[in-house]
């Protein structure tokens, strides 16, 4: 099932019920799921966890919140005894790094230069406002196209797709185990989440998914931030036909020269009626499809 039942958490950093403390985490699990070679998934509340395990130790890309940190501990104790070595962030979101303070008291934290500079400040924007992360949530290791990290038997690639989802999205390919954590930059089976506010266009995603598929083995599995968390590179091939799709129709929004009210009137085609959701249902994709061309 597409709409998973995370996806009542998957407010991603917009919702102010969803900062640290604000939801009641007592009835969060956190499962674990075996990907591919070294790679696995922790599931609970927010962006999915991705875990490197060998001898090396753990990796992990993101972390979810910080009310979660001892059930994501004992979460990759059930899968490796190692200690963790490197956390990796995919992008600013507290969905993906509010648990960063936690866990940077352990291990080096990795990101794009964008990322860190989001998390030392107050982001404050029309959906809200974000306060900083404390120190020991800041990365301490940046980077501004690519990083290589060698860890448990392969190169771990973080790669930087400029305004994507955000202005600081990094999708982390584990090359030997053909896995490709995306991060938010795909949301399988929603409308995606696109944040403007900080550098997110709907283009950017477009490009960034187009090039991704272009350049990565047919047989690679893929890991989305939010929605059906294992996917296929037909899975997300299918996801960005719909955003192509819908991004068409908005520059002919623009062309006759609708409103933002006339294009929610008109709505979209129904076939794409199955990808609206909570946190972004039909009537919103319209708005950011909208805004993101109007610029």
């Amino acid at each position: 099932m597409k709409r998973v039942a995370f996806v009542l958490a998957l407010v991603v950093a917009a919702s102010s019920a969803m900062r640290a403390g604000a939801q009641d985490m007592e009835k969060v699990e956190i499962g674990a799921t075996h990907v591919a070679g070294n790679v696995h998934i922790l599931q609970g509340a927010g962006g999915t966890i991705g875990v490197s395990v060998g001898d090396d130790g753990i990796l992990m890309v993101d972390d979810q919140f910080a009310p979660l940190a001892d059930k994501v501990r004992k979460a990759l104790k059930g899968i490796h005894h190692g200690k963790l070595k490197f956390l990796l962030n995919t992008h600013w979101h507290s969905d993906h790094t509010n648990a960063n303070s936690v866990f940077g008291k352990e291990a080096p934290i990795v990101s794009h230069h964008n990322v860190r500079k989001r998390l030392m400040s107050a982001q404050k924007l029309k959906r809200g406002e974000f306060p900083p992360l404390d120190r020991n949530g800041w990365p301490i290791i940046t980077f501004e196209q690519s990083l290589s990290i060698h860890f448990n038997g392969e190169e771990i690639r973080a790669v930087h797709y400029p305004n994507s989802h955000t202005d600081g999205d990094a999708a982390i390919f584990f090359t030997q185990s053909k896995v490709a954590h995306l991060g938010d930059l795909h949301f399988s089976g929603l409308f995606p989440f696109v944040d403007l506010e900080t550098g997110g266009t709907v283009d950017g995603v477009i490009e960034t998914l187009e090039s991704i598929l272009a350049e990565l083995p047919a047989d690679t599995k893929f890991i989305a931030g939010h929605g059906q968390p294992i996917n296929t590179a037909a899975d997300v091939r299918r996801d960005l036909a719909m955003i192509q799709a819908t991004a068409k129709i908005a520059r002919d929004w623009h062309a006759r020269g609708l409103t933002l009210e006339q294009a929610q009137g008109e709505g979209l085609p129904q076939e794409y009626a199955g990808y609206s959701w909570g946190f972004i249902p039909t009537e919103r994709w319209i708005e950011t499809l909208y805004e993101s061309y109007a610029r």
